[in-house]
């Protein structure tokens, strides 16, 4: 059990970096209101933002952090690149993009990913090849993947000079807990992210997610991020409601215990309840 937690606490990378546990998502966030709901997530302490190329709110991301007045070194930012060019070099350009569309010419971001390995595995190789060249160069300060299975990670070990990635991100919840490839991930030192912990509220009536929830005195939400805390993996609820996003964060101050942890473990296993193009930091 993740016993002395904090908000402040981090996972340790195979690249030596420290990846905060607690990340802010912005899947769906209006670009109108994505700077204001990242400015009210690192108002109440976190430190870690997840976007992506996809999402189209690279730059309000990166323009909350400007206007926060913390540090840019303080605050870990992740984007990730959906589809390949047609070479590795117009690739690594279009990752690239990302990095100064959020942190200007001179930046860096601190994670990378690949976001999803069903578009194939030459997109997947041109992708890989491009990140490893911006993460020689500092312009990437790690690099991992998301929506990879076991296949996926074992065909990028092939060919891969930077091995194993630092993260996997995953969709992951009690519904959900893709135990195979935590599993790999665990055995081999990649850091697990959990995209959707909050399984978009569709669980929010769930009679065993309550009672736990009634157990503590909290909300069921926090019990689903708490859940992946307690699992080592790194949570990104995604809120815009100031409230919710001040709320997911207050998760520090209780535990799961073991037989709480056993009957969410016991919930039955369905499909993703999202598509992969609509991943990362969903709720």
């Amino acid at each position: 059990m993740a016993s002395s937690q904090t908000l402040q606490s981090s996972l340790k990378l195979n690249s030596g970096n420290q990846l905060p546990i607690l990340g802010f998502g912005v899947w769906d966030s209006p670009s109108n209101l994505t700077t204001k709901s990242c400015l009210e997530a690192l108002k109440v302490g976190y430190r870690h933002i997840d976007t992506a190329q996809v999402y189209g709110n690279e730059a309000e991301v990166g323009e909350a952090v400007r206007q926060s007045g913390l540090k840019r070194d303080d605050v870990w930012i992740t984007s990730k690149i959906y589809s390949a060019a047609a070479d590795v070099p117009s690739t690594y350009q279009k990752c690239l993009e990302s990095v100064t569309k959020i942190d200007g010419d001179k930046g860096y971001l601190d994670l990378f990913l690949i976001h999803n390995a069903a578009v194939g595995a030459e997109p997947r190789k041109k992708m890989w090849q491009a990140m490893e060249q911006l993460y020689g160069e500092g312009k990437l300060k790690s690099i991992g993947v998301s929506n990879f299975g076991v296949g996926h990670l074992e065909d990028l070990k092939s060919y891969a000079k930077v091995w194993p990635p630092s993260v996997n991100q995953l969709e992951l919840h009690p519904w959900n807990q893709q135990r195979e490839v935590v599993d790999y991930c665990k055995k081999n030192g990649i850091a697990v992210e959990a995209y959707c912990p909050l399984v978009r509220n569709k669980k929010a009536n769930d009679p065993t997610l309550n009672e736990v929830a009634k157990k503590h005195n909290k909300t069921t939400a926090q019990v689903l991020v708490r859940y992946c805390i307690e699992k080592d993996w790194s949570p990104l609820p995604k809120s815009d409601n100031p409230g919710r996003i001040a709320q997911n964060a207050d998760v520090f101050s209780f535990q799961l215990d073991k037989s709480d942890m056993e009957k969410l473990d016991a919930q039955p296993q369905e499909p993703a309840l999202v598509l992969a193009v609509d991943n990362e930091s969903k709720a």
